[in-house]
């Protein structure tokens, strides 16, 4: 079985579909299990050069559907966080078009280094420009909506919904501004992304992140998005999420868009708590608000059936 590479396909993409290739033949079913899906979910994966840097997006579902969701991926994560939801739209005859962020998963990262919100959302007006979506829905997890907000302000009438996933309205200081960009990039950059073995960052993540125990092959792709991503990447927005300046004007983009927006929380999310979600639902003019019971932070991977189901409604209602 042949497995061409798409025009302009990555270094990290090639690797990766080789280390695949190689996996076909492991000694194990659930690993060759595992590199054959995956293998096949590349078969949907393209590339396009935005603002001088080559981006992967995933494009699939019917090519003449008549709602189109692109999903946006969260903090130091890749568009494969989005596999569950992206079979799952699919088989409702919804296109997808999940794509890697400049310096995450499979997309280049930037040689100029210039990983902040603004950047990322000029990428983002340009991809869907070149896919000519005209008018399309958002659904966007973590960090993921503050390029969706950024991008909204530009577009005014373009984004038919929104659906934001584990993003809420933070307290900060001047105190938290100082001392978290440093703390949370050590972690990241210097413990996690450091570490060979898969099972010392999951039992991070089930210990601070999640509610529910994950499949291992989920795992392994939240494990594989830490080596992913540009460390550079992770500093600069480690900061910018944690600035005072960002954090007071996220009420003022909220407050900005006029189309129905959809905050989901999970009621054990210690970081993006239900009620930091729901402060932002009370600034909008047209937003919904859900609380998942005994869900954390990562629900894509912790609840993906809840999650597909809650963006198909807000798609389906808009």
């Amino acid at each position: 079985m042949e497995h061409p590479l798409p025009p302009l396909a990555t270094a990290k993409f090639r690797t990766y579909h080789q280390q695949l290739l190689e996996q076909l033949s492991a000694t194990t079913s659930s690993e060759v299990s595992r590199a054959r899906y995956e293998l096949e979910l590349m078969e949907k994966s393209r590339f396009l050069e935005l603002n001088g840097i080559v981006h992967h997006y995933h494009d699939s579902g019917p090519a003449d559907a008549e709602k189109v969701v692109v999903l946006i991926h969260g903090w130091d994560c890749w568009w494969m966080w989005w596999h569950h939801v992206i079979r799952e739209l699919n088989s409702r005859g919804i296109r997808t078009v999940a794509y890697d962020m400049r310096g995450h998963g499979w997309s280049d990262n930037d040689p100029r280094n210039h990983y902040h919100i603004d950047f990322f959302a000029k990428d983002f007006g340009q991809m869907v420009d070149k896919l000519g979506l005209e008018r399309f829905h958002i659904a966007a997890f973590s960090f993921g909506p503050f390029v969706a907000l950024d991008y909204a302000r530009s577009a005014p009438g373009r984004i038919l919904s929104m659906t934001f996933f584990n993003f809420g309205y933070l307290p900060n200081n001047a105190f938290i501004s100082a001392v978290a960009p440093a703390s949370l990039t050590f972690m990241f950059n210097s413990v996690l992304r450091g570490l060979t073995w898969w099972l010392p960052a999951y039992i991070f993540a089930r210990l601070v992140l999640a509610k529910n125990t994950v499949m291992l092959h989920d795992i392994l792709i939240g494990f594989k998005s830490l080596g992913l991503c540009a460390p550079e990447a992770i500093e600069q927005t480690t900061r910018q999420i944690t600035s005072v300046d960002i954090t007071d004007s996220v009420p003022d983009m909220v407050r900005a868009v006029d189309m129905p927006v959809l905050f989901v929380a999970g009621e054990g999310d210690a970081i993006m708590t239900c009620e930091n979600a729901r402060k932002l639902q009370e600034m909008t003019e047209k937003g919904s608000y859900v609380c998942v019971p005994d869900c954390g932070h990562l629900i894509t991977v912790e609840l993906p059936d809840t999650a597909s189901e809650l963006i198909l409604r807000q798609v389906l209602q808009n």
